[in-house]
């Protein structure tokens, strides 16, 4: 009997190598329940005049390991039948364990390589929305502000642990490395959604917050070398520094170049998609370029955003890259909540109580740390300072990067790892309203389109 034609309750038992419809039911089924809960998350938000992002955010933690288990991911340690979508195709084909597992590793694969496109289309995206002359007016602030972003907190951090807590030092160092991240996905969006990406405070925190990022990357190669040897790599750490500073630049400096040709190619090309296939090949080609030199593919996607938004198609780039955005973004941000374990916030689990007390530590430093930034912002009168140290604030999947190789090199113990996921989650969740906030009352920036009479259509002043 053909087993691709047999009814579900024929099949004993399913081959691995045979799984195939099975996973992508399991993925179909995944993406209904994130597209779902991401479009009723951001509808409540809206009405409750709050930022959408948070409510697909709150919407990812409710479908995900918190409470349904519909949206769930090996990395938080799950297994197969702990998942409800699993469990139905379980039911339904009669699946034995070893099938079903290896359906729920290749589906939750699937939605974490579906988020990672969706995250590196939102910064290509943003890239697109900024002004790389607005931009390149607020670099130097932009660098102080990232600069203080990750000494602060890294500081206050670890030498809070180790004299206040009695945390080994390699721990704390990581801990305090983990404070020093920022989420530029979930800030940008707020930024956008809200209509301050293109205001000066929007333009110093995206800047800050990619300058972050890179800096973020030095600093977890550093923390990892201690972990692994007990000692540096210096060399290692030279490297991403010479090699991230020239990718930035050099994609910046070649965009020059390049838009002329972008240009040329699209306007040869008759079929459907002239524009923004050719605009994704170099997205995706600037994103695989940051991968290779062990930078961010996000970084990469945010440098061909800066670099396309000057060519003359920037707008009409920008109205075909929305639908697009529309798909992908909200997968990253639902699968962001649904992994976000709130049980660690059970404090009737007794490692969790000691996890709890150092936490309400780590939260604070992770909060102050980042408004502080603010005021290093200078010669920008009328700036909004908290605006700018709010925005740094949100540590999102960032944050989670650096509590999961710890956790995996054995550095650090479950009371800490369980505060360092409490930051993560808190100041995720915490951002976006407190920057609506610290927004509130200030003008939007709207662009305004020149609107261009024809001669013979211009109508003269009548004198009398």
């Amino acid at each position: 009997m053909d087993i691709w034609h047999s009814p579900p309750w024929l099949m004993t038992t399913t081959p691995t190598t045979e799984s195939g419809p099975w996973v992508l039911t399991g993925v179909l089924l995944s993406l209904v329940v994130i597209y779902l809960t991401s479009k009723l998350g951001g509808e409540l938000s809206k009405r409750l005049n709050l930022p959408p992002v948070l409510g697909e955010l709150i919407g990812g933690v409710v479908v995900g390991i918190s409470a349904l288990h519909l949206l769930m991911f090996p990395e938080n340690s799950a297994a197969a039948t702990d998942s409800m979508i699993v469990r139905a195709l379980q039911s339904l084909g009669n699946l034995d364990l070893e099938t079903v597992t290896h359906i729920f590793q290749s589906q939750s694969e699937v939605i974490s390589v579906l988020a990672e496109l969706g995250v590196i289309v939102l910064l290509f995206e943003i890239g697109l929305e900024s002004d790389l002359r607005e931009l390149s007016k607020v670099g130097y602030q932009a660098a102080i502000v990232a600069v203080i972003g990750v000494a602060a907190p890294f500081i206050l951090g670890t030498v809070g642990l180790v004299t206040i807590f009695h945390v080994s030092i390699i721990p704390a160092i990581f801990a305090g490395a983990a404070l020093t991240a920022t989420s530029i996905g979930i800030t940008s969006k707020v930024l956008s959604e809200l209509g301050h990406l293109k205001s000066t405070e929007g333009q110093i925190i995206v800047g800050a917050a990619v300058i972050d990022d890179v800096l973020g990357i030095i600093v977890l190669a550093v923390v990892a070398s201690l972990a692994k040897t007990g000692e540096v790599d210096l060399l290692n750490v030279v490297y991403l520094i010479i090699s991230a500073s020239a990718f930035l630049l050099g994609a910046i400096f070649l965009g020059k170049f390049f838009n002329k040709s972008f240009v040329a190619i699209a306007d040869k090309l008759q079929t459907r998609g002239a524009l923004v296939i050719p605009a994704f090949i170099f997205a995706l080609l600037m994103a695989v370029l940051a991968n290779l030199i062990h930078l961010e593919a996000i970084l990469g996607a945010f440098a061909a955003g800066l670099v396309l938004d000057e060519t003359d198609k920037r707008k009409e780039l920008d109205q075909q890259v929305v639908p697009i955005a529309d798909i992908l973004v909200p997968i990253f941000f639902v699968t962001v909540g649904a992994k976000a374990d709130l049980g660690v916030l059970n404090p009737a689990i007794a490692e969790n109580r000691a996890g709890l007390i150092i936490a309400t530590f780590l939260i604070a430093v992770a909060i102050i740390g980042k408004v502080i930034t603010g005021w290093g912002v200078f010669g920008k009168p009328g700036v909004n300072r908290l605006a700018i140290g709010i925005g740094m604030i949100p540590r999102g999947e960032v944050g989670l990067v650096f509590a999961g190789i710890g956790s995996a090199s054995g550095v650090l113990d479950k009371p800490l790892e369980a505060a360092i996921i409490v930051m993560v989650i808190l100041t995720t969740f915490l951002a976006p309203p407190l920057l609506q906030w610290a927004l509130k009352g200030q003008e939007t920036e709207v662009e305004v389109e020149e609107v261009s009479i024809p001669a013979e259509n211009a109508t003269l002043p009548v004198v009398e």
